[in-house]
């Protein structure tokens, strides 16, 4: 009985992040569209019908960038170093 709720809820919550990421792709369209209207062009509609693939294939161009890593240098400082910049402009 308890496998059954947690599977639902997993379930529950794999729907809801699918949910926020399709609309978070659909932002970045209207984002790009109004953009473009601003700036008098035509916006992103190269990739499908009125560019409605355009935040998956952008989607999928970031999944598979590389990324790099610095061979001879200390990673804590190289990951944590992001963070501390952050913390520093809010303190600011």
């Amino acid at each position: 009985m308890f496998l059954n709720d947690y599977i639902l809820i997993l379930i529950g919550l794999l729907m809801l992040i699918l949910g926020v990421l399709i609309g978070v792709a659909f932002l970045t369209l209207l984002e790009r569209k109004v953009l473009g209207y601003i700036q008098i062009r035509k916006g992103p509609n190269k990739l499908g019908f009125i560019g409605i693939l355009q935040p998956f294939r952008d989607a999928i161009k970031l999944f598979t960038k590389e990324q790099t890593y610095p061979l001879f240098s200390n990673y804590l400082v190289y990951y944590f170093s992001p963070i501390f910049s952050f913390f520093l402009s809010l303190l600011i």
